[in-house]
């Protein structure tokens, strides 16, 4: 058997599997396994030589814990995010395609600025800070974490980039950037407790508690980042925050209720989801 059907087959029985065990995206997920397997691509599992019988067994395996709905990030180890790779696993959230627009909007409006200072609230993994770092090497990045777990793949993805990372909790974050900031971004926690089960297994019992819930509305979060971002934003700056896809109006109207912010807008992602607001301080 040629490599290339050996490698076929072995996708198309994964994926199957895949399918049945309720994993979103199978044929992708069961081409990415192998393709780790075999330190290669997915692009170039045609022209690989045919599976050992020893990755064989492991590729196996990693299905097994895939169907299981293990994330398949921390089976590879790594997370793909705009331009950069992260390493994930467990006790970090692991960064949706998703949230890549909110850090795009960020790294656009840091373009913006002379030598612009930017905060990254809720970091996780450090995606958002370690994108604008990466993108706009004239921004001067800190970013904040309070899940200790977290913190640990953050400073991992984050060392050697100049980002000012810290442990803490988002609502005593830098006092002494207070009034000084041009962007806040944040993907904070946005899912109600009420929601529970209706939550992917692979976040509801892989990603960190801190990263998901966030009170019975899911807008605990989004109030104490529009107070920290009022604090810390110089007038004119602007904030960025991830939302749920069903809090289009309800998580804007956290800014626009308080008076101190205009041009508050909601954006949808391309699947036409609302994804994240935007609004800038006018106090």
């Amino acid at each position: 058997m040629t490599g290339l059907s050996k490698s076929a087959d072995l996708v198309r029985d994964a994926a199957a599997r895949l399918s049945t065990a309720g994993v979103g995206s199978p044929e992708h997920d069961a081409a990415e396994l192998l393709a780790f397997v075999l330190g290669t691509t997915r692009a170039r599992l045609a022209l690989d030589p045919a599976p050992t019988p020893n990755q064989v067994r492991s590729y196996h395996q990693l299905v097994t814990r895939r169907a299981a709905r293990e994330p398949l990030q921390h089976l590879t180890g790594t997370a793909a995010f705009r331009y950069v790779e992260l390493a994930v696993g467990p006790g970090v959230f692991v960064p949706r395609p998703e949230t890549e627009l909110l850090a795009g909007w960020a790294v656009e409006r840091a373009r913006l600025v002379e030598n612009p200072v930017v905060v990254d609230l809720c970091t996780g993994s450090g995606a958002i800070a370690l994108s604008i770092a990466t993108e706009v090497p004239a921004a001067t990045v800190h970013a904040v974490e309070l899940d200790p777990g977290a913190v640990e793949w953050a400073t991992r993805n984050l060392s050697g980039t100049g980002v000012d990372l810290r442990q803490g909790d988002m609502a005593d974050a830098f006092p002494e950037l207070d009034g000084l900031v041009d962007v806040v971004v944040c993907n904070p926690p946005y899912i109600p407790l009420e929601a529970f089960e209706s939550v992917a297994a692979e976040a509801r019992d892989h990603d960190p508690a801190l990263a998901l819930w966030s009170g019975e509305d899911g807008l605990v979060a989004m109030r104490v980042l529009e107070q920290v971002a009022a604090r810390l934003l110089r007038d004119g700056g602007v904030v960025g925050a991830e939302h749920a896809d069903v809090q289009g109006e309800v998580a804007p109207a956290v800014f626009s209720s308080t008076g101190r912010w205009a041009d508050v807008r909601d954006h949808r992602d391309l699947a036409g989801r609302a994804r994240y607001l935007t609004a800038r301080l006018a106090r």
